[in-house]
């Protein structure tokens, strides 16, 4: 975020001096959007600007308030105001940014900006990323239930919860198998150590998959995906192992209500449970003891995988093709 509006301006007028010209500027939140035209206002002539925001620098956790970069959020604002069209991955995400924007902004020591907000509201749009079709699952084969993670191993997912559950289902005697992947980073919780240690002997899968074949047989071979996030935009690898026949065990928190559709199909709350490690150990022991009647549970969680299908890039792709196309209409027509 410090450099990437000065690195790309470099690429821009490298290439404008090639004969190279654009249509539409689509970004991440990641770049200093403000900034990036600022230096290229010679090449790029009021090329309209869409700002995706799959995560944001106000609301994203920090362990402790002192670590939250307060320059990085002022970014996001001002990105956000100097878009064309603003869009968000999820209507729960768009919310919590533009509830977050005016908080943010009384904290400055005078010229606070309030109006900005209605500014910023009047561009948004929600437009949730997609994914691969799921595939059929193989019969299951008898065994222990087989429990997923995946998730960022990073404290805002709430490990420590997830193995709490663990704790007290084995504790409680139930036999299961573990997938607990995800990309991993220089500083690791050490709640994944300790819980390599104890679950040691009920672990298929471990840490980062580097082939998709791997990553897919992860999801594929699972029967329960389990979250325990404290922070959660959209959601992509639940949703991936929900397409692939996996029951969600899902707090009903954050973006995952909205995904599954719960406000306006209350039968979907089975896929939810208090978000509590106890209220998750509790669920999970019931589906072990009936691991071996688990097609059941696989029919069950048919409705869920049906609800993400929306998310099928072979339906979504051309819809957002027809957002950006509108997006540089819409400009042009200014």
């Amino acid at each position: 975020m410090r450099h990437a509006a000065a690195t790309f301006a470099a690429r821009v007028a490298k290439r404008s001096q090639q004969g190279e010209t654009w249509d539409i500027l689509f970004c991440s939140d990641m770049l200093n959007l403000a900034e990036f035209l600022g230096l290229t206002r010679r090449h790029l002539h009021g090329c309209p600007a869409v700002s995706y925001f799959h995560e944001n620098q106000l609301t994203y956790p920090t362990r402790v308030d002192q670590e939250r970069d307060f320059h990085y959020a002022m970014t996001n604002i001002t990105s956000a105001v100097v878009a064309d069209q603003v869009w968000f991955n999820s209507a729960f995400h768009q919310k919590e940014f533009l509830t977050a924007i005016p908080i943010f902004l009384r904290r400055m020591p005078d010229h606070r900006l309030l109006d900005q907000t209605k500014n910023i509201e009047f561009k948004c749009q929600v437009h949730p990323p997609g994914i691969a079709p799921g595939s059929a699952r193989d019969l299951r084969s008898p065994g222990p239930l087989r429990i997923l993670w995946a998730a960022r191993w990073e404290h805002d997912k709430n490990p420590a919860g997830f193995f709490e559950a663990l704790d007290l289902l084995q504790k409680q005697g139930s036999t299961f198998r573990l997938n607990v992947i995800g990309e991993t980073f220089r500083n690791i919780p050490d709640v994944f150590h300790q819980a390599r240690i104890q679950f040691a002997e009920h672990i298929d899968a471990w840490g980062y998959l580097e082939s998709s074949e791997d990553y897919l047989h992860a999801l594929k071979s699972s029967d329960v995906v389990v979250s325990t996030a404290d922070h959660e935009f959209f959601g992509i690898a639940i949703i991936e192992a929900i397409s692939h026949g996996a029951f969600p065990l899902l707090p009903q928190r954050l973006a995952y209500p909205e995904i599954l559709n719960l406000k306006t199909d209350l039968s979907h709350d089975i896929f939810f449970y208090d978000g509590t490690p106890s209220g998750l150990a509790k669920r999970l022991a019931t589906f072990a003891a009936q691991a071996n009647h688990l097609p059941t549970l696989t029919e069950l969680a048919e409705p869920a995988q049906n609800m993400v299908q929306r998310f099928y890039w072979r339906d979504l792709a051309a819809s957002l093709d027809d957002a950006i196309e509108a997006a540089a209409v819409c400009h042009n027509t200014l």
